[in-house]
């Protein structure tokens, strides 16, 4: 029996000798055990063990240690290694003792003073050519075991080998660009070898993609996602003391070519092809060029016309050319592994190179006289033929009919003096030239001219004075000179001067900056006084000045702010949702307001438009939505006061989705929807919810109520045990608003109930430690198939019920009691 158990168990019965042997017993627990002697009258009494016994395996001393190798020799150490012995003797191991015998010698003598649990150890202070022979034996608690087999006599002398290379790899390797390679191969040698790698005669050194793994036997150099630049020459090099051995491989890492070098040379040029040239990749990919793919296309459109794609050389003709029509041409080159991106070429005309001469830009008319005038032009683009003649033409301006000036030629003057006008009449000229190959088109015609003799200097302007100012500027208003001098008054000039200078400074630069007869002369400094006067510009030059007659002082004449409301900033403003929202206002005001714009007392949306004005200002929101809605603010302010205008600003969209939308009272046929109204219902009223209705096995939703103003919407007609998903959406005047979906799909069942109790529980058999129940199926199932018996059992007087197990059938056997 075990300790701690009162029960006996019978081993044998017919044992005739002194002695059993007691199988089946569990280790490291502890047994009493007794005998009795039995004749054919009966058993005697029995006899015990006086104290337990706990079973274990005897301990003894290890076995011997096994595989004891000899690692390495020099001229004074030895390095040896072995493995446990295959049993421990029933314990762990504590040490190993190593000794060693020198040959000639009989006793072994230990090595190792200390303790020592390793299994490998270097034997050192050994005199060059003595020769030993060596074991070692395992200790456990119990003592020393026996000593393993001895070493060969080992004598000490450095072992020396040459290295060796076998290698894996080929004089020459091929790999595409973004693929790996690795060259890998064995070597050997004594004392160890180094092992380096070159590539180009530079050591090669790791980094992300290059990666270099070596073992005692094996070497290996790896290159992850290879690019152009590791093709080359690899050398790797194994090197000891009595020599080296070298490996080469030559790499070369291929890829598609880079693109022709341009630009693309158009060499010929002709009306219904041209011949182009190029230069070759600057990178072929490692691969020479088999053929270069050359294009066209109209410069106007899109789609590219092949030309050819079996030419080597680096020129070709494109043939097949409209007139007057420009090309651009593009040029790939192929090789084994691809085809580069392309070179593109400028746009060029298809056109004979030589042709008549371009039309001379507008002719310059000078020194107009009553009866003649000087033309004057710039040469112009000769068609690739010398210009040899310029043919000038008149017309006066109400005419149809241009005449030549002259029959004589002229050239290679660029100016001409036409005679024979006639005084008072407007004239017009224009320029062609003239090339071997004929007269090109005519220039446009020049300004016209009146034939008159020279105008001289107008007049000084009449009465000029100061009509308003501010603090930076003064607005002066005058009426023209009484004589303009025969010609037009081109405009005039302004200028000013600080009472107390001597030096009158321009207002404006030239007379055309202010044909008018008033100015505003700004950047004036506030406070100061200035003077003022005004010259009448034509033709023949500045009038003598016309001087304001009283010193102007520079200050600003004050205005309050005035806000004169546009329709669109009424009460209240109404905006449909994705239209462009707008408010603007004239302003007035001496100075001019500053002007700010303000929704709810803060900064307006980014994505409004801002326009200020000289007179008013505009606010525009384009693509409006719901959020841009509020109350904007209008503020002018200036030194003389403030004034503000507020409009409300609705914006009128699809309501939100409803929220807490919710299922209850599920049955075999009908379930409860209930929902909560959107936070924004779109700046209208909510007219209806529609209610949707999806099988999940559907992608099909099924509208089940369109019109319904409640919040709440009983779903009917379901099929039993189908289960669905359901949606509802909120609309308004402006349309539909997103959907709100149920959290998970809902089972279209009647609610579950637990069973009724198992009848007529009653045990049909009894044993002393089980017991066999058998019971009837209880009245009700609650709705739903039953799928087990759960069956307990408690002991008398006992408050907790035990749980045995759940059974599928109406019976059962409880065991264990």
């Amino acid at each position: 029996r075990e300790s701690d158990h009162r029960a006996w168990t019978p081993v044998t019965c017919t044992v005739t000798r002194q002695n059993a042997t007691v199988q089946g017993l569990t280790e490291g627990k502890a047994y009493f055990f007794r005998i009795a002697a039995e004749n054919i009258i009966g058993m005697g009494p029995f006899t015990e063990t006086t104290k337990e016994i706990v079973i274990r395996d005897p301990i003894t001393v290890p076995d011997r240690p096994e595989d004891l190798e000899v690692k390495a020799v020099t001229k004074n150490s030895v390095t040896l290694t072995w493995n446990p012995p295959k049993y421990n003797g029933g314990s762990d191991i504590t040490m190993y003792v190593l000794e060693s015998r020198l040959i000639g010698k009989e006793k072994f003598h230990r090595v190792t003073k200390e303790k020592m649990l390793d299994r490998k150890y270097t034997v050192e202070g050994l005199k060059e050519g003595d020769t030993y022979e060596y074991r070692v034996s395992a200790c456990n608690i119990v003592g020393q075991g026996k000593p393993s087999f001895c070493t060969k006599p080992i004598t000490c002398k450095d072992e020396i080998a040459p290295p060796s290379l076998d290698l894996d790899f080929r004089d020459k390797l091929i790999v595409r660009v973004g693929e790996a390679f690795s060259l890998t191969g064995r070597y050997s040698g004594k004392p160890a070898p180094k092992v380096t790698w070159l590539k180009d005669d530079i050591v090669v050194k790791e980094d992300d993609r290059t990666k270099i793994k070596t073992t005692p036997t094996t070497l290996c150099l790896g290159i992850l996602k290879s690019v152009r630049e590791d093709s080359g020459k690899y050398c790797v090099t194994v090197e000891n003391s009595t020599g080296s051995r070298k490996g080469f491989c030559q790499v070369n890492v291929v890829d598609r070519p880079s693109p022709p070098v341009g630009p693309v040379i158009f060499d010929e040029v002709h009306k219904d092809h041209m011949i182009v040239s190029w230069k070759p990749p600057l990178d072929d990919g490692g691969s020479e060029i088999t053929n270069y793919i050359i294009e066209k296309k109209d410069a106007h459109r899109d789609l590219w016309m092949p030309v050819t794609s079996a030419t080597v050389k680096t020129t070709c003709k494109i043939p097949k050319l409209l007139e007057g029509k420009e090309y651009q041409i593009r040029i790939y080159a192929e090789n084994l592994y691809g085809i580069s991106d392309p070179l593109i070429s400028d746009e060029m005309k298809a056109k004979d190179r030589f042709r008549v001469p371009d039309a001379p830009e507008q002719p310059i008319i000078k020194d107009v006289t009553k009866d003649s005038a000087v033309v004057v032009w710039n040469k112009p683009y000769d068609g690739g033929k010398p210009i040899t003649n310029y043919i000038v033409e008149k017309k006066e301006t109400m005419a149809t009919r241009w005449v030549r000036v002259t029959k004589d030629p002229i050239f290679p003057s660029t100016q001409f003096k036409v005679p024979d006008l006639l005084e008072g009449c407007q004239y017009e000229f224009r320029v062609s030239a003239e090339n071997e190959i004929g007269i090109g088109d005519p220039s446009p015609p020049s300004k016209p001219i009146f034939a008159r003799d020279p105008i001289v200097k107008p007049s000084p302007p009449i009465n000029p004075e100061a009509v308003d100012k501010t603090k930076n500027s003064v607005d002066l208003s005058w009426q023209p000179p009484r004589h303009d001098g025969n010609g037009k008054i081109i405009g005039y000039l302004v200028e000013y001067q600080k009472v107390g200078d001597e030096e009158w400074k321009k207002a404006n630069l030239t007379a055309d900056s202010c044909p008018e007869t008033k100015y505003k002369v700004t950047g004036l400094t506030e406070g100061l006084t200035y003077k003022f006067r005004v010259k009448a510009v034509n033709a023949a030059g500045e009038s003598e000045p016309a001087y304001v007659p009283d010193p102007v002082e520079v200050k600003d004449r004050l205005e309050p702010p005035e806000l004169i409301l546009d329709a669109n900033m009424a009460r209240e403003q109404h905006v449909k949702a994705g239209d462009t929202l707008r408010l603007s206002a004239v302003i007035k005001g001496v100075p001019f307001p500053k002007v700010s714009w303000k929704k709810e007392d803060h900064e307006v949306s980014p994505k409004a438009d801002i326009e200020v004005t000289g007179v008013g200002s505009k606010l525009e929101i384009r693509n409006t939505v719901h959020e841009d809605g509020g109350i904007y603010s209008l503020t002018v302010e200036n030194p003389a006061g403030s004034k503000t205008v507020s409009v409300k600003v609705v914006v009128l969209d699809k309501p939100g989705p409803p929220r807490n939308l919710q299922v209850s009272e599920v049955r075999s046929d009908s379930c409860y929807l209930t929902w909560m109204e959107p936070e924004d219902d779109g700046g209208s009223v909510i007219t209806n919810y529609v209610v949707e209705r999806k099988d999940v096995a559907s992608a099909q939703w099924v509208t089940i109520s369109s019109s319904s103003k409640k919040r709440s919407h009983m779903a009917k007609y379901l099929i039993e045990g189908t289960q669905y998903v359901f949606r509802v959406a909120a609309e308004n005047q402006f349309g539909r608003g997103p959907y709100v979906e149920t959290l998970k799909p809902i089972k279209a069942i009647d609610p579950l109930h637990p069973p009724g109790p198992p009848k007529n529980l009653h045990h049909v058999d009894v044993d002393k430690t089980e017991v066999s129940l058998v019971w009837n199926r209880p009245d009700r199932d609650g709705g739903a198939e039953i799928t087990g018996y759960l069956v307990e059992y408690q002991e008398d007087g006992a408050d907790e019920w035990t749980k045995f197990q759940t059974v599928p059938m109406l019976d059962c056997v409880v065991t264990g009691l």
